[in-house]
């Protein structure tokens, strides 16, 4: 079997959507090979959030519009993946704050971590200078139409253990930015998945 550094896991869970923006793993993918020098799996892996093979995982997605409620299966290894070091980035599909997938999800989060535990972090975080440097998280193209909560989130959320985020939280919609075919990059000014290369370089401990 091949070795490979890194592979993208996306989370299947009981309840909601979670195969939104398919085309986005491959992309992200194509940009850790282009950028990296990580040897990658070119296959997404879907795994069931209730399977223990996905506390293997060195880096998890999640993410849907619609509500979440977590099976006990699913919530016990949400948090058992989360407090042993595992990394997930959650993404609200929706890109508001008071649809139905943010409040239930930050209410799963809420049960399982505290009420307190999910904060904004500041935009001069690790996290924005892992590979590229950004001055905080990239705007989306469906914040800057006006969809969803007619707002432009000038942060992402995390929830951290041990000074490191263990789960990364956007409101921001970057699955369905990121949602094209990886030959459509060259179309672009500037690659707007570079934001993505450093959410997994800082998963995998940069």
């Amino acid at each position: 079997m091949a070795s490979y550094d890194f592979y993208f896991t996306r989370l299947m869970y009981d309840s909601g959507d979670w195969d939104v923006d398919i085309r986005m793993p491959s992309n992200v993918l194509n940009s850790l090979v282009e950028y990296t020098t990580l040897r990658v799996d070119p296959v997404e892996r879907v795994v069931a959030l209730s399977d223990p093979k996905m506390l293997e995982a060195p880096f998890c997605y999640l993410a849907g519009h619609k509500l979440v409620q977590f099976s006990p299966a699913e919530r016990k290894n949400f948090e058992r993946y989360v407090r042993g070091g595992g990394f997930v980035f959650v993404d609200d599909c929706n890109h508001d704050v008071d649809g139905l997938f943010a409040k239930s999800f930050e209410a799963e989060l809420a049960r399982m971590f505290g009420p307190k535990a999910l904060h904004k972090i500041p935009n001069n975080h690790r996290i924005y200078s892992s590979f590229f440097e950004f001055d905080g998280p990239p705007n989306t193209g469906v914040e800057l139409n006006g969809w969803g909560d007619d707002l432009v989130h000038d942060y992402l959320k995390a929830i951290e253990f041990n000074g490191r985020v263990r789960v990364l939280y956007s409101n921001k919609d970057y699955g369905c930015e990121w949602d094209y075919d990886f030959r459509n990059k060259r179309f672009l000014a500037i690659d707007n998945t570079r934001f993505a290369v450093n959410i997994i370089q800082y998963a995998l401990g940069a």
